[in-house]
């Protein structure tokens, strides 16, 4: 499975979850909610936020000022820009390549673009399959001896569908990759965390990188003390991945 459950902290930990719990990507199972990082922000009450344009000027003015990215981000974040946010944030974090925090909010806006993602491949799918199953109803039909075949648009319709869908794909796979990437720079600047091995092997095993989150439970087992509560499911997860096939 794609994306089962992860378990986060601070404030985009709840994001995480939500996206976390939303997406089961073989089939995408149940739909997604749509939650926002803006939706976040104004929900817990920020003040003070920097607009975009402000922002902006005093990043093109000095390109290495880190601060100025992190406030742009920050913009963007607010206003739901995902794509924008990401761009500023993954610059802010090529100067500040140790700052946790900012990763772990770049790995949940990853994570967000992978909810969009599934989304569209949800509404791809159902769309091919009413096309999938019009086609057959509309061939039974007899006209002057001939059957009704799907008209020229129908059927370019269709192929659109079709990139669609694999265009949706294809960005749920990349945002993935992209959140497991993110936690292995967390686990390089803070690697006898227990919670960043967590958040790792929990990724990888969503984005079916089964060597890495093999290796990241098996540390995580290794940093918690006998009896954590959680250590007797990640056991259970670490069993069954061994016994299936490396991704």
């Amino acid at each position: 499975m794609f994306f089962p459950r992860l378990r986060r902290h601070a404030k985009w930990v709840f994001l995480f979850l939500a996206v976390a719990f939303a997406l089961g990507f073989v089939g995408f199972g149940v739909g997604a909610g749509g939650v926002g990082f803006g939706d976040i922000l104004k929900g817990s009450g920020s003040s003070g936020i920097p607009s975009i344009s402000d922002a902006q000027k005093r990043v093109d003015e000095n390109p290495k000022d880190a601060k100025a990215f992190r406030d742009l981000a920050t913009a963007y974040q607010a206003q739901s820009k995902t794509p924008e946010a990401i761009e500023a944030l993954e610059s802010y974090v090529s100067l500040r390549p140790k700052d946790t925090d900012a990763l772990r909010e770049l790995a949940g806006l990853y994570l967000l673009q992978v909810t969009d993602a599934q989304q569209r491949y949800q509404i791809a799918t159902l769309r091919e399959s009413f096309l999938a199953t019009t086609g057959p109803v509309l061939q039974s039909i007899t006209l002057a001896g001939r059957p009704l075949d799907l008209d020229p648009i129908s059927s370019a319709v269709s192929q659109v569908i079709s990139q669609d869908t694999n265009a949706a794909l294809s960005d749920a796979q990349s945002a993935s990759s992209n959140a497991v990437s993110t936690y292995k720079k967390i686990v390089a600047v803070t690697p006898n965390d227990p919670t960043v091995q967590l958040e790792l092997g929990e990724a990888a095993r969503n984005a079916g990188d089964t060597t890495t989150a093999v290796a990241a439970y098996k540390k995580y087992l290794d940093l918690v003390p006998a009896g954590d509560p959680t250590a007797r499911e990640v056991q259970r997860l670490l069993t069954s991945l061994k016994a299936s096939p490396q991704g």
